[in-house]
């Protein structure tokens, strides 16, 4: 069972796991073992999903799913299985923890007294200088 949070956890049975050989140099071994992890997730017809996490989290993911729903990760870094298979399940449980964050609402504030000092010494600055820029006087 893969843990997202205390309300949210998705059964091994709702997780699909693929191995295939993996792309890329390797020499003999990459020609022979399988080691490359596929994982698909379907996150529009799975049951484990909270009620009140399931808009969020579809939404956030819209531009990961398939048309089917799907989520598909893989993971070839490692040489063996087990690895690529933790690393898999290590990126999937990233993605719907970060969907599933909330950001903190900004509280808005008043500016402060340096803050608008500086503000006006600036403008004023600036005024000063365009000022200076124009036409030289005979006097």
């Amino acid at each position: 069972m893969l843990t997202i949070s205390r309300s949210f956890q998705i059964p091994d049975s709702e997780i699909e796991l693929q191995y295939v050989r993996s792309s890329g140099p390797g020499g003999q071994n990459v020609n022979k073992v399988s080691s490359k992890c596929q994982l698909r997730w379907n996150a529009l017809q799975s049951s484990s999903i909270p009620a009140f996490h399931r808009e969020r989290l579809l939404e956030k993911l819209r531009p990961r799913l398939t048309r089917d729903g799907d989520i598909l990760l893989s993971s070839d870094t490692y040489r063996d299985q087990g690895r690529n298979r933790e690393e898999c399940l290590a990126k999937l449980r990233a993605l719907l923890v970060a969907a599933l964050h909330v950001p903190k609402a900004r509280k808005e504030t008043e500016p402060t007294r340096s803050s608008q000092r500086k503000r006006v010494q600036s403008k004023r600055r600036q005024s000063e200088k365009k000022g200076l820029r124009g036409r030289v006087s005979d006097d």
